[in-house]
């Protein structure tokens, strides 16, 4: 075993412990961005200026009367900007725009003594606009050929060789639905300038390091008089990777200008319509199998709808591409990927980072072909399942395909599928109106950031005369339990009680040149950099122990706060030991670093190893669906999933509870809805709130959860023989998408392939209900019957269509 994977004796990592601010969170003490507003003097309110429509040109921008408001201070154009009037890392995001490219997009901001001065200066602004042609929806855009950024395209084997070879061929297109972050917390900036003309960003960012760059360039600064910190994140999920930049820049913009303190914080209105999404996609496929239901050959386009900017849409397209073959060996594959520029938000990073959409596609194919092949779908996917020696369509060797198999079997134990589907089937023979399904998924999903250059990480430790300790790392901590898997990693590495380590905010001025806390990535680049530092630390101690206890420093071992030399019995306590280290002029602080190793990745051809290793994991989901309305409940979801050697258990676990639900989220009730007609309302985000856009709740939690992690599964060559855990449990909410296809199909004749939209909201259940009981294809092309696969490549087409609405439906349109 590797020194970063091997746990020492009596190790803290591994041991289930509370979140570290856990009790801060319920008892509303914790500090967040923008409590510190109660904290500083003589802050002014920063209020943006919206247009409310989708695309034009401004011709005449008219401040004066803001300014005639009581109370505003000062309003923020694009002349104020002494350096780049940009917010984006691709130099396409003006941050004080002269051309409007989406609905409510801010051209100018508002400083007031209050927020309502600062509102009622931004609604003065007056702002003339040559009115220009808007693309909103993804059809639209794919239709005028609007896309921007690359169109990477992956390709292995011989993809016409394999449908030729193919016994069933199908064909097919899927338009799935974007997300809303919806975290807690809206974004949200502080800035505030020293006497030596330092600027000092608090910031809601998960990028700390990135802020800190949009922040010194737009100001004309270098970085390093700049310095972004970031307490903690009321949730993020990728949200806060990069669009926190331009709000923090504002921010820092207005304390410049002004010399006052200056807060950012969007209420939630202007977040939802101001911060981009996850992607929506439009996937266009050709599938072939040979007679026994394995793959052949893939062929197929990834849309994505990127906004009106790029901000983190290629690296979304490429991982999509890398995520498309899920667990399923696909020998001959074309893949291209594009990405829509549309008149909407930026879309962005969300968790997942382009792998849900990617994993989307390939389970929705094997949900619709297996009726048509007349397979089980649980069986076709278990015979295409990854095996040894076999890579993906990028050219990474997949090295583990028997955990693939191992949480798929496990779960199947665990959830006893055999005796339930016999139950299922039987409650389903007696009730024609209410039918139930149970459904499994796997999923296999790459852990680094595909750019290799991101996979570093850093940390700074310090240890004190009392023998406490501080750290510093550069993640960030956004509710996921990065900072306790840290505070837990150096205790270990100290061979010290968890109670004597303490960890301090992130900040740019303690660990430079951070990536983004994202990709999974946060504990075992973080946790690495905290490791290696405190190795430092404990090398230097155990010299000085070792001449104490009269013995050499490779006999010496630090367990609970106390040093022994092995074979004795004398003993230093850690205090002791430091205070003594301190007498002898010993260093007691050390900076950690960490890269990741074995990564390598060639953008152009769309091939390497940009994996440092596969987080797998597999879920079954029962629901019962009403036939009458398309309602549906979770009856039942049983998980299995592989963390590795747990660096902290009870974390871990809230992280695949907290992922599946939003997986489920995203593909069953969060519906984002935008005005594309030709009103003078065109473009307007239509679900602007809670009270519109549907959250998962308790009433969509499944009446029985079970999560497992998978034992003796230490990962080589990781923290500790720690796996990562926030991305990859979204994935797992494939099931109950699956099951609820099963249970639609249920109503139906036996082997009636039915389509799904995505999100399957209770109204595209009851359309997908509706087509399954016309037992063929309806004239929207929802559904085909299983007998029409027969023969060679080229029959058993699955016609694509979309749910209609219930307007629709009953007016025959």
């Amino acid at each position: 075993m590797s020194q970063l994977s091997e746990r020492p004796e009596k190790p803290v990592v591994g041991v289930p412990v509370p979140h570290e601010s856990a009790v801060l969170h319920v008892t509303g003490t914790a500090l967040y961005t923008d409590d510190l507003i109660h904290r500083t003097k003589d802050v002014l309110h920063a209020y943006p200026v919206q247009v409310m429509k989708a695309h034009g040109r401004i011709t005449a921008l008219r401040t004066e009367p803001a300014l005639a408001v009581p109370g505003v201070v000062r309003v923020l154009t694009g002349a104020d900007v002494p350096g780049v009037n940009d917010a984006g890392m691709k130099h396409d995001e003006p941050l004080f725009p002269d051309e409007v490219m989406f609905h409510g997009h801010a051209v100018a901001w508002v400083l007031g003594e209050t927020l309502e001065a600062a509102r009622l200066g931004a609604a003065a602004v007056e702002v003339e606009l040559d009115e220009q042609p808007s693309l909103i929806t993804l059809q639209e855009a794919i239709a005028a050929g609007s896309f921007h950024g690359a169109r990477p395209v992956m390709l292995t084997g011989d993809v016409d060789a394999g449908f030729a070879d193919s016994a069933h061929v199908f064909t097919g297109e899927f338009q799935f639905s974007d997300q809303e972050h919806f975290y807690l917390e809206t974004h949200a900036a502080l800035a505030h300038i020293d006497e030596a003309e330092q600027v000092f960003v608090q910031s809601s960012t998960q990028h700390p390091s990135e802020t800190q760059e949009i922040v010194a360039h737009v100001l004309g600064l270098h970085s390093h008089e700049v310095t972004v910190q970031c307490l903690r994140m009321g949730g993020g999920f990728g949200g806060k990777e990069m669009q926190p930049h331009g709000f923090a820049a504002v921010a820092a913009l207005g304390a410049r200008l002004t010399g006052r303190p200056v807060r950012v914080r969007l209420n939630r209105t202007q977040d939802l319509t101001m911060s981009g999404k996850r992607h929506g996609f439009n996937a266009t496929w050709k599938i072939g199998f040979d007679a026994d239901g394995r793959i052949q050959a893939l062929d197929a386009t990834l849309t994505a709808d990127g906004g009106w900017s790029l901000d983190l849409s290629e690296p979304v397209v490429a991982r999509a591409l890398c995520h498309i073959d899920n667990t399923y060996w696909i020998p001959n594959a074309r893949i291209a990927g594009r990405i829509a520029r549309t008149n909407k938000v930026s879309n962005t990073a969300f968790r997942g980072f382009g792998g849900p959409q990617g994993m989307l596609v390939i389970e929705d194919i094997m949900g619709r072909c297996a009726p048509l092949l007349g397979l089980d779908p649980m069986e076709l996917r278990e015979r295409n399942f990854y095996q040894q020696g076999q890579s993906t369509p990028y050219g990474q060797p997949v090295l583990h395909p028997e955990r693939i198999t191992a949480v798929w079997k496990q779960v199947q134990d665990n959830a006893g599928i055999t005796d339930r589907r016999r139950e299922i089937a039987a409650f389903n023979a007696s009730k024609p109106n209410t039918k139930r399904a149970l459904a499994i998924t796997g999923l296999k999903f790459g852990i680094s950031f595909n750019l290799t250059a991101f996979n570093q990480g850093g940390a700074l430790v310090l240890i004190y005369k009392d023998g406490s300790v501080l750290i510093n790392h550069g993640g960030t901590e956004m509710g996921q339990g990065l900072h306790t898997k840290m505070l837990q990693v150096a205790a270990t590495t100290l061979g010290i009680p968890l109670h004597k380590v303490r960890l301090a905010p992130t900040r740019t001025d303690k660990v430079p040149n951070t990536s983004a806390t994202a990709a999974s990535a946060g504990a075992d680049l973080n946790g690495a950099a905290v490791k290696n530092a405190c190795e430092q630390l404990r090398d230097r101690l155990l010299q000085v122990a070792a001449t104490q206890l009269g013995s050499n420093a490779s006999d010496v071992r630090i367990v609970e706060g106390v040093a022994r030399a092995l074979g004795s019995d004398k003993e230093l306590a850690w205090d002791d030991l430091v205070r003594t280290a301190y007498l002898q002029r010993v260093q007691l602080s050390a900076a950690g670093f960490y890269r990741t190793e074995g990564l390598h990745w060639d953008a152009k051809a769309f091939s390497g190893s940009p994996f440092k290793y596969f987080a797998h994991g597999a879920a079954a989901a029962e629901v019962e669906v009403d036939g009458f309305t398309g309602a549906y409940r979770i009856r039942r979801v049983d998980i299995v999933h592989d963390v590795g050697d747990s660096l902290s258990p009870m974390i871990d676990i809230g992280q695949v509870e907290g992922g599946f639900v939003q997986g489920a989220g995203w593909l069953t009730l969060e519906d984002l809805r935008w005005d594309a007609g030709d009103g003078p309302n065109r473009g307007r985000l239509l679900t602007q709130a809670a009270s519109t856009y549907k959250l998962p709740s308790f009433s969509e939690m499944p009446e029985e959860f079970n999560v497992t992690l998978l034992e003796n599964a230490t990962e080589e060559g990781a923290v500790y023989g720690s796996k990562a855990v926030g991305e990859p449990p979204l994935m797992l909410a494939f099931s109950v998408r699956e099951a609820l296809r099963q249970a639609a199909a249920a109503f139906g004749p036996s082997g009636v392939s039915v389509e799904l939209a995505s999100p399957a909201t209770p109204e595209a259940v009851y359309w997908a209900i509706h087509a399954a009981r016309q037992g063929d294809v309806s004239r929207n092309g929802h559904a085909r019957n299983a007998s029409a696969t027969n023969g060679r490549a080229g029959n058993g087409h699955v016609a694509s269509g979309r749910i209609p609405s219930g307007a629709e439906a009953l007016s025959g349109a």
